[in-house]
């Protein structure tokens, strides 16, 4: 009888070391499951990283050309011409093939846009009107803008300065008292609420139309409706200018928008990229880039980097 209980008790002995060792299998090839998944998202990460970087490096290639001013048609890619008016070449920009992955890319002009930091409160007035922004909203934003570039701490009417307002807040700061460093920063000027910046229902906002980084005039072969509005155009001469620009980009501004901020040249552009691999985006990254005169060392300087993300 003991060595009947014996026999059983060892069985039972074997089969708990049996399913001990199972578990610790399992958990054992789990971990390697989730390490070996660890090391290819590193790896794809890694490649897509490199491969959004080259495309930076692509188009910043173009960027440097001797071109002599850049246009768009609407929706369509951004265009450098030459001195003779003439369209420089394009490299690829879509699904372009390197090693394991691909990586597309597009350039946007900066200048399209109405800088904040050299716009007066009458233009940030009219573009946030654009944006459907109310009156009183648009009185307090635009006197805080200016209040937030200005040196001193003295808050105009609608605006707010760093004693009266923000260091009030529940996370204190001060007012710059200089220019705005990046579109961001808007968020911490008052009045300008989330909404107001990434904008809403299909109505874009101040981080789509906005610049704090061009070099103040906007180019009038690229330039938004809503830059346009700011400036103070009807909707006569946008259109105007729209269609025109439509059927050949202009060399030179016309005369009876020469005094209206316009400009025919560009050096500031917004690189929006992406590296691939097996179909799939892994990587994207932006990068804000400014082409300098031809006797500066390097050709280009990044001004904003945003990514990978």
């Amino acid at each position: 009888m003991m060595r009947a209980d014996a026999r059983g008790f060892a069985l039972i002995a074997v089969l708990l070391v049996l399913a001990l060792l199972g578990i610790v299998g399992a958990e054992f090839a789990y971990s390697m499951r989730l390490e070996g998944s660890a090391v290819r998202t590193y790896r794809d990460n890694l490649i897509g990283t490199h491969l959004a970087e080259a495309a930076v490096e692509q188009a910043t290639r173009e960027i440097v050309q001797d071109f002599a001013y850049v246009g768009a048609c609407k929706n369509d890619p951004l265009t450098f011409y030459g001195t003779d008016s003439a369209a420089l070449k394009w490299l690829p920009r879509r699904d372009v093939p390197l090693g394991p992955g691909r990586f597309s890319y597009t350039i946007a002009d900066e200048e399209a846009r109405l800088n904040l930091n050299t716009s007066g409160s009458d233009r940030i007035d009219r573009l946030l009107q654009a944006l459907g922004v109310g009156k009183s909203e648009r009185d307090a934003i635009g006197d805080s803008i200016q209040d937030w570039r200005d040196a001193n701490d003295e808050h105009r009417l609608n605006g707010a300065e760093s004693d009266d307002t923000y260091l009030k807040l529940s996370v204190p700061y001060r007012a710059r008292n200089g220019n705005i460093t990046s579109m961001p920063e808007l968020l911490q000027i008052k009045g300008i609420t989330p909404a107001i910046f990434d904008g809403v229902a299909g109505r874009p906002g101040l981080a789509a139309v906005a610049t704090v980084k061009s070099s103040g005039p906007v180019n009038i072969n690229t330039a938004s409706e809503y830059a346009m509005r700011a400036l103070g155009l009807s909707e006569a001469e946008i259109s105007q200018i729209v269609e025109t620009r439509c059927e050949a980009s202009y060399p030179i501004v016309p005369g009876q928008f020469g005094a209206r901020g316009f400009s025919v040249t560009s050096r500031t552009f917004r690189i929006e990229d992406e590296g691939s691999l097996d179909g799939k985006v892994v990587t994207r990254l932006s990068a804000l880039v400014q082409k300098r005169s031809v006797a500066n060392r390097a050709p280009i300087a990044i001004v904003e980097w945003s990514g990978p993300r």
